[in-house]
C-alpha cells in the first residue's frame, strides 16, 4: 500500500491534517493545538458515514494525515446509547470503518480517537495489583452498548494497517468549566463511586497524539497517563488546589446501579508502550498536579 513504516518519518511535504469531530471536545481542542503550533489543518464537513463525502474531503484538503475524533458517546452519557442503539452504531461503527477505508485506500495514516472503557477489572487484573491490560488483551466489558460498539470497531481496525488507534480513558483537561471533563463531572455529582481507574490528561496527550501522527504511528495504544487514580485521589487534591471547602460523599457500586442504565467500565491499562515511546510522560498524580490543578490554583488565587 506504500505506507511509511511504522516510526518512519513522512515524506518531504508539509503537514496537513484533516479533523473530524469539529463541535466535540477533543476535536476542538487539536484544532487549537494545531494553531499553536503552525500546523495547517482543516475540519472535515462530510458525515462519516457517507464515503462519498469523506472522499470530497479528502480531495479538497489533500491532507497529510486524517485525525478522527468524532463519535458518538451520548448526551448527557452513554446511557443515551442504551435506547439509541441504530444511531450509535452509524456513527463508531459504521462511520469509523469508512473513514478508515476512505485513508487505506489514499494511503493516509488515521489517528483514531477510540476508548480504554472496553475492559474491566477482573481476577487476572485485580483492583489495586498494578497488573493493567496491554494492548493485546481482548476486551472484556460489554456492560453498555457504547462499549460494546468500541470493541467491536477496534477489533475490526486491527486490520487495517493504516489506523493508530488509540484509547482515551476517563478524559480530564484543565478547563474546569467544561461539562465533559471528568472532575467537572465528579465534583457536580451528587454522590460519587472511588475506584482507581487509569486517565487520560489531555493538555499532555493530545500533543503527543500529534507527535505520534508526525511519527506515522500505527497500531493499538492505550492512550493514558501511567498509574491509576481513584475518585478521592482527585477530589482531594481538587480541595487542596481549588475549593478548600468542597465535600462529597461516596456510594457503593451496587447504589451507583440503580442511578444509571448501563454499567461503567473500572480499569487499568499498561501504559509502557506509550512510556517507551515518550519517555517524558508523566504519571496520572504527577500530569493532574502539573496541567489540571497548578495552573487553576493560580487563576483561583489571582
Amino acid at each position: 500500500m506504500g505506507f511509511p513504516a511504522n516510526g518512519a518519518s513522512v515524506t518531504d511535504k508539509p503537514f496537513k491534517f484533516l479533523i473530524y469531530g469539529r463541535t466535540g471536545w477533543i476535536g476542538g481542542l487539536l484544532g487549537k493545538l494545531c494553531q499553536e503550533q503552525g500546523i495547517d489543518f482543516a475540519y472535515g464537513s462530510g458525515r462519516l458515514e457517507n464515503r462519498l463525502s469523506l472522499e470530497a474531503d479528502v480531495a479538497a484538503v489533500k491532507p497529510s494525515h486524517v485525525f478522527n475524533a468524532a463519535g458518538v458517546t451520548g448526551r448527557p452519557n452513554v446511557d443515551w446509547c442504551e435506547s439509541h442503539k441504530v444511531e450509535t452504531i452509524r456513527t463508531n461503527v459504521v462511520g469509523t470503518l469508512t473513514l478508515a477505508d476512505v485513508c487505506r485506500e489514499k494511503g493516509l495514516v488515521l489517528i483514531n480517537y477510540a476508548t480504554g472503557c472496553i475492559f474491566e477489572y477482573d481476577s487476572v487484573h485485580p483492583i489495586g495489583s498494578g497488573i493493567g491490560f496491554k494492548e493485546e488483551d481482548t476486551p472484556n466489558f460489554v456492560g453498555s452498548f457504547y462499549s460494546k460498539t468500541k470493541a467491536m470497531v477496534e477489533e475490526l481496525l486491527k486490520n487495517y494497517e493504516n489506523v493508530c488507534t488509540l484509547r482515551v480513558r476517563m478524559p480530564i483537561s484543565s478547563d474546569l468549566s467544561n461539562p465533559r471533563n471528568f472532575i467537572t463531572k465528579i465534583t457536580r455529582y451528587e454522590k460519587v463511586v472511588n475506584i482507581p481507574n487509569s486517565m487520560t490528561i489531555l493538555d499532555e496527550l493530545l500533543p503527543i497524539s500529534i507527535e505520534m501522527a508526525k511519527r506515522n504511528l500505527t497500531g493499538i495504544w492505550n492512550f493514558t497517563n501511567p498509574g491509576v487514580v481513584s475518585h478521592n485521589d482527585i477530589l482531594e487534591m481538587y480541595r487542596e488546589h481549588i475549593n478548600p471547602n468542597f465535600t462529597w460523599k461516596n456510594f457503593t457500586l451496587e447504589e451507583q446501579a440503580k442511578v444509571i442504565i448501563a454499567p461503567r467500565s473500572n480499569n487499568e491499562l499498561e501504559a509502557t508502550k506509550l512510556k517507551q515511546e515518550f519517555p517524558e510522560l508523566l504519571s496520572i498524580k504527577e500530569s493532574l498536579i502539573k496541567y489540571v490543578f497548578k495552573p487553576n490554583q493560580k487563576t483561583a488565587g489571582a
